[in-house]
C-alpha cells in the first residue's frame, strides 16, 4: 500500500509555528511520517525534536537537510539524539546538496565535487551511527581525522558516546544521474526531484547500476521512493493556481544560477523543458512578472489534487496521480479535512 508522509513547509516562514495538532492528526490517520526541510531560515532538525515527545509512532524525516549545513558527525549526533527522544526507530535522515548559491553564499563553503562529497558524507554517517569502532575515513572531499591545512596533527579517531537507538535510515534527494546512482548504491530511500510521469522506469538504468553495487545487508526490496503530492480543497482552482504561481516560478527562475539550477532540471524532467528554460531566462533578465506568467497550469497541477472533494475523488479514481515505482508520497496540506481526505483515498486507517 502507498505510504503517506506529511510535509511541513516551516522553512518558508518568517515566524516558526509548528502545526502540532495536524501532525498528531496525521499520526492518528495512519500516516507513515512527517517531514521538515531547510533553506536559509529555520533548520530541519529542531522542529522534529519538538514533535518527537508529543507523538507516539509517526516517523520523523528531513526532506531535506543540506549537506553543507553541518559536518556528517554533527548530523549523526543530532539524528541519534532526536531518535532517542522519540523512543527509537523513528528518525529518517534525508540529505540534499542544495546549490552553489546557498553552499557558497550562506555556508561559506566551496561547491567542490558534490558527488564525491556525498559518498564521503554518507559513509561517515553510517560509521558514526553503527559505532563499530573509532571513526576514520580517507576521502577525496572529507577525511577523519582531519590532516589538511591548519591542522595540528592531534586529531583523534573517536566513537560516539551515545548508542544509536536504531540503524537510522539515510535517504537522498537527487536530480542528476550520478547522484541517483549513488543513492541506489548507498541509501535506504530516494527523494527524486523531477521524477517523470512514467516513474522510476525512466531512470531504471541509473538505479540498476547503483543497486548492483549495493551492500548485501541492505536489500533492494526495502528501498523506498517518496515523491511530493499537494492536496488542496477549494472551489476556486484558478485562484489557487494564481496564488501558487509566483512561488513556483521563483523557484524555477530564481533559486539558482544560469549554470546550476536543479529546479529547472526537475521541471524539464517532468515534461516541461521549454517552459522551464523560458522562466529562467525571464528571471535572469529581470522580467519577474513575465516569468511568473509563464509558469503553466499543467506543471503546477502535476502531482497535485486540487478542487472540491468530489473532484479530488474523481482525479484519484482516474489514476496517474502517483508515478509507477513510487512507494510513498509526502503530502502538502494546510487543513485537517485535506489530510482526512487523502487518508481515506489511500486507505491508511484500514491498513
Amino acid at each position: 500500500m502507498l505510504q503517506l508522509g506529511f510535509r511541513l513547509e516551516l522553512y518558508r516562514s518568517a515566524q516558526l509555528q509548528v502545526p502540532f495538532d495536524l501532525v498528531r492528526l496525521a499520526e492518528d490517520l495512519g500516516f507513515h511520517s512527517v517531514w521538515t526541510a531547510e533553506a536559509y531560515g529555520s533548520d530541519a532538525l529542531s522542529p522534529l525534536a519538538a514533535i518527537a515527545p508529543v507523538t507516539r509512532r509517526i516517523k520523523l524525516g528531513t526532506a531535506v537537510v543540506q549537506l553543507a549545513a553541518r559536518p556528517p558527525a554533527t548530523l549523526a549526533m543530532q539524528a541519534m539524539t532526536i531518535d532517542a527522544l522519540a523512543g527509537g526507530g523513528r528518525m529518517i535522515i534525508g540529505i540534499g546538496v542544495s546549490g552553489p548559491q546557498i553552499v557558497e553564499g550562506w555556508y561559506g563553503q566551496p561547491w567542490g565535487k558534490p558527488n564525491a562529497r556525498l559518498r564521503d558524507y554518507i559513509t561517515i554517517l553510517r560509521k558514526v551511527i553503527a559505532r563499530e569502532g573509532p571513526v576514520t575515513h580517507e576521502g577525496p572531499e572529507i577525511s577523519l581525522p582531519y590532516r589538511g591545512p591548519g591542522a595540528l596533527g592531534q586529531g583523534k579517531a573517536l566513537k560516539s558516546i551515545l548508542h544509536s537507538p536504531s540503524d537510522i535510515p539515510i535517504w537522498l534527494a537527487s536530480v542528476g544521474p550520478r547522484n541517483t546512482e549513488l543513492c541506489a548504491e548507498l541509501c535506504d530511500g530516494w527523494l527524486p526531484m523531477g521524477l517523470p510521469p512514467e516513474g522510476t522506469g525512466a531512470v531504471a538504468d541509473q538505479l540498476g547500476r547503483g543497486f548492483a553495487e549495493r551492500a548485501p545487508d541492505r536489500p533492494v526490496d526495502d528501498f523506498e521512493v517518496f515523491t511530493g503530492l499537494t492536496v488542496h480543497i477549494t472551489d476556486d482552482v484558478g485562484g489557487w493556481l494564481d496564488e501558487q504561481r509566483p512561488f513556483r516560478a521563483t523557484y524555477v527562475g530564481g533559486m539558482g544560477s544560469e549554470s546550476h539550477n536543479y529546479h529547472v532540471e526537475a521541471m524539464a524532467r517532468r515534461g516541461f523543458p521549454e517552459e522551464a528554460a523560458r522562466i529562467q531566462e525571464l528571471f535572469l533578465a529581470g522580467r519577474r512578472e513575465e516569468a511568473i506568467a509563464a509558469m503553466p497550469d499543467e506543471a503546477m497541477l502535476q502531482g497535485a489534487l486540487v478542487g472540491s472533494p468530489a473532484r479530488i475523488r474523481e482525479q484519484w479514481a482516474a489514476g496517474g496521480v502517483v508515478s509507477p515505482g513510487v512507494t510513498g508520497v509526502i503530502v502538502g496540506a494546510d487543513r485537517a479535512e485535506e489530510l482526512e481526505l487523502i487518508a481515506e483515498l489511500v486507505g491508511t486507517q484500514d491498513a
